[in-house]
C-alpha cells in the first residue's frame, strides 16, 4: 500500500510526533506508515485522513500486489 503522508505532514508542516499525538499512536508507528514498512488499520486510516481533512483513498492507495 503507498500513502501520502509525509507530504501531508510537509503541507502542514507538522512533525512525526504533531500528528502521532493527534491520531493517538506513537511516533515510531508514523515512521513505520511513511516507510511503507506498514500497513495501518482501517480505523488509524481514517483518523490520520480526518486529520488532514481528506478521504482515506486520497492519502492511501493499494496497490496491483496488495
Amino acid at each position: 500500500m503507498k500513502n501520502t503522508v509525509k507530504v501531508e505532514r510537509a503541507i502542514k508542516d507538522i512533525t512525526q510526533q504533531d500528528l502521532a499525538t493527534a491520531v493517538g499512536v506513537s511516533r515510531q508507528t508514523i515512521n513505520s506508515i511513511e516507510a511503507g514498512g506498514y500497513v495501518p488499520s482501517a480505523v488509524l486510516a481514517f483518523k490520520i485522513a480526518r486529520y488532514f481533512g481528506k478521504p482515506a483513498e486520497s492519502i492511501f492507495q493499494l496497490e496491483d500486489n496488495d
